[in-house]
């Protein structure tokens, strides 16, 4: 427990546990081995550089995708964890598990990265089959039959933070797919509680795990070629018990926070980047699989599933933001400024009721959010 509250005490820190990768202003290319170059068996392409950052961890810089047959987009000048919130049902603790998550980074062995390559032992590179891609039955016909396989690139890395260990994924899909993630595994905390607020673990009804939150937040600068003229539109369904069903448009040209709805999506589009259709390019956030939670009034910050803020170096947190000169949280940072070079802070929920198969070692759970290309191919990409 005393590591956990140590955490942020560190968050001050701006320092690296891995040199940053060498850079060129622009060329979009950084030295070996933080450079990330991954043609998938399709023909798509990822091409990105990777950082260890003391506070964050694992960052994620300049991000393009090329689609098959199609020229390289850029996506993204940087994506990283921005803090893993965790409160406990009877309302104490309340752990911010980021602060020095670098330190907490685990070397990785040949088993956690099969099939692929370890960067700095602290990073696993790797590509694996995703299921299928697409299948056409061809109407009986045979010869009109189509079906194929797809493939993603994983770059991942391991914490250990107190008793959990996390496991932190970004899987890029070679339709230009991103599936941020987070597996929660290691051991339960091993605290005696009551039934109100856990759930009986072992033999009888003696010993009680007790029930918490894990509120994962990501922060993530999108780039669509280039900082300038990308705009968070925000897209909802109106029509419920009717037949007929409206889309309605929100441009968030200010900063802004957002909860999830049924029927509800965002994309950060360039309109002046268009594909062959003369449709403007976009990527999609999808945040229908969290477990929204809403804290009290100190924990504002959780009173939203995305946020939509104005670039400021310093706004590097969700929570515990220490930087000096600049706002503690990112419920903070929304406070109306007009957005030209938006950040997109995206948090997903996990309400962890334990179970008799947690038993050490906890098997993974996972949680995180989809990013889909709309637009960005003017056909199917593979």
């Amino acid at each position: 427990m005393f590591l956990r509250l140590a955490l942020a005490a560190f968050v001050a820190a701006a320092g690296h546990v891995v040199p940053p990768a060498a850079t060129t202003a622009n060329s979009k290319v950084c030295g070996s081995p933080y450079r990330i170059d991954e043609t998938l068996p399709d023909g798509a392409r990822w091409r990105m550089c990777f950082e260890m950052r003391n506070v964050e961890g694992l960052t994620l810089n300049r991000v393009s995708y090329t689609p098959k047959g199609g020229a390289e987009v850029s996506v993204l000048r940087s994506a990283a964890l921005a803090q893993i919130h965790v409160p406990y049902d009877s309302g104490e603790p309340r752990y911010h598990d980021i602060g020095a998550l670098g330190e907490m980074a685990i070397p990785l062995t040949a088993a956690d990265c099969p099939g692929g390559e370890r960067r700095t032992q602290l990073v696993c590179v790797t590509t694996r089959e995703r299921g299928l891609g697409y299948l056409k039955d061809g109407y009986g016909d045979p010869a009109e039959r189509r079906s194929r396989q797809a493939r993603e690139l994983v770059v991942l890395s391991a914490y250990q933070v107190g008793w959990y260990t996390y496991v932190a994924e970004w899987i890029f899909g070679d339709d230009g797919s991103i599936t941020p993630r987070v597996g929660a595994t290691g051991s339960l905390a091993g605290a005696v509680t009551s039934p109100r607020h856990g759930w009986p673990i072992g033999v009888g009804s003696k010993h009680f795990e007790e029930s918490h939150s894990h509120n994962i937040f990501w922060r993530m600068d999108f780039d669509i070629q280039g900082p300038a003229h990308d705009v968070v539109e925000q897209y909802d369904f109106a029509g419920d018990g009717t037949k007929k069903r409206a889309m309605i448009r929100t441009r968030f040209t200010r900063e802004a926070r957002a909860v999830n709805r049924p029927m509800r999506w965002w994309r950060v589009v360039d309109p002046r980047m268009l594909n062959s259709d003369h449709h403007p390019i976009s990527w999609q956030i999808d945040n229908s699989d969290s477990a929204d939670y809403r804290g009290p009034a100190d924990e504002a910050f959780t009173h939203a599933d995305l946020y939509v803020t104005q670039y400021h170096a310093c706004e590097r947190l969700a929570t515990m933001n220490t930087a000096p000169h600049c706002r503690a949280s990112v419920d903070r940072y929304a406070g109306g400024e007009r957005v030209t070079d938006p950040v997109v802070w995206v948090d997903v929920g996990f309400h962890h009721v334990a179970r008799d198969e947690d038993a050490d070692p906890m098997p993974v759970h996972w949680q995180g959010f989809r990013i889909t290309p709309r637009d960005v191919s003017p056909r199917n990409p593979y």
